[in-house]
């Protein structure tokens, strides 16, 4: 099914330097109209059964999946071939979901040069390709321009982030995802591998999961009084929901945990892929259904619950 479409060029062809390879059930108006917004060329379209093929092409820069018309049946094995690329090859990958699709996503959370989207705006999923495209131009740029390589990755960097606040601004994101950008940049310690937590001074701390329940139910509870983006944190609701988890022997499936950071899915993913960076979250497959996988914390991020709790304890503060 290989070229049934691709996206029509505009401007100079040549100037389209990002090679894509759209997989889809169906060609999709928003996925075509932004790929040529963003200037990436599409070098042919398949059905996930042509895919294979495809995937051994060299001088691939995007993969493109949208698995939102794509059967789970022919999708499962998809993913995992994709999952077991690992970014090695420095292809990027862009994965749009639908709703009830999230938890088929799993194996690709945490992968370099993957973002996951679920029922993106058009805004949404145009800068998540303008991102692969600068990106994908920057060494070439860092070459010609060797004595001015500092100041190009930074530029990149800044229009990263640029361009991700714009995507929010164009969508008309809420308040509270717009803070979460602040939280983020906040947050940007979690992605060091070598952060370290200082643990209780003294016996772990005995902690019940009726009391992380109840703070999260706190929590919720203050959307009925005041507009939920104005508390937005999915980082601290998703660790609250898994530390519970955890002391409950309880397994999290990747829709549950989204649903627990209380935001749009596609910023949850986001969460999840930093977290998961930051060494914080692990993934555990299901044995019993390989299209499934289970988020778990890591040891790192269960000493570091532990420890504060603790801390709030030895100084009378409550956890929030």
């Amino acid at each position: 099914m290989a070229n049934l479409s691709v996206a029509p060029l505009s401007g100079d062809p040549f100037a389209q330097a990002v090679n894509a390879l759209l997989i889809a059930g169906a060609a999709s108006t928003d996925v075509i109209d932004a790929l040529t917004a963003a200037g990436i060329r599409t070098r042919a379209m398949v059905d996930c059964a042509g895919a294979a093929a495809e995937l051994d092409e060299p001088r691939l820069d995007l993969i493109l999946l949208d698995a939102r018309s794509v059967a789970e049946a022919a999708c499962v094995p998809l993913i995992d071939r994709l999952a077991a690329r690992d970014g090695a090859d420095g292809t990027a990958l862009v994965a749009i979901l639908a709703a009830g699709q999230i938890d088929l996503a799993a194996p690709l959370l945490g992968l370099p040069g993957t973002q996951l989207l679920c029922d993106p705006a058009p805004a949404e999923l145009l800068a998540a390709l303008v991102l692969v495209r600068a990106e994908s131009e920057a060494p070439s740029r860092l070459r010609v321009h060797d004595v001015t390589r500092d100041s190009e990755a930074t530029r990149l960097r800044r229009l990263n982030e640029e361009v991700a606040r714009i995507a929010d601004a164009l969508t008309r994101l809420t308040r509270g995802e717009l803070a979460e950008d602040e939280a983020f940049e906040r947050y940007t310690g979690l992605r060091e591998p070598e952060m370290g937590y200082r643990g209780p001074e003294g016996p772990p701390p005995d902690i019940d999961a009726s009391e992380i329940r109840a703070v999260i139910r706190a929590r919720r509870l203050r959307s009925q009084y005041f507009a939920p983006e104005l508390f937005a944190d999915p980082a601290w609701d998703m660790l609250l929901d898994l530390f519970a988890a955890s002391l409950e022997r309880r397994r999290v499936s990747v829709s549950s945990l989204c649903i627990a950071a209380a935001v749009p899915p596609t910023t949850a993913l986001r969460w999840i892929g930093t977290m998961h960076d930051a060494g914080l979250f692990g993934r555990e497959a299901d044995p019993g259904d390989r299209r499934r996988a289970y988020i778990v914390l890591s040891e790192k991020a269960l000493q570091g619950m532990r420890g504060y709790i603790a801390a709030l304890r030895r100084v009378g503060l409550s956890l929030v």
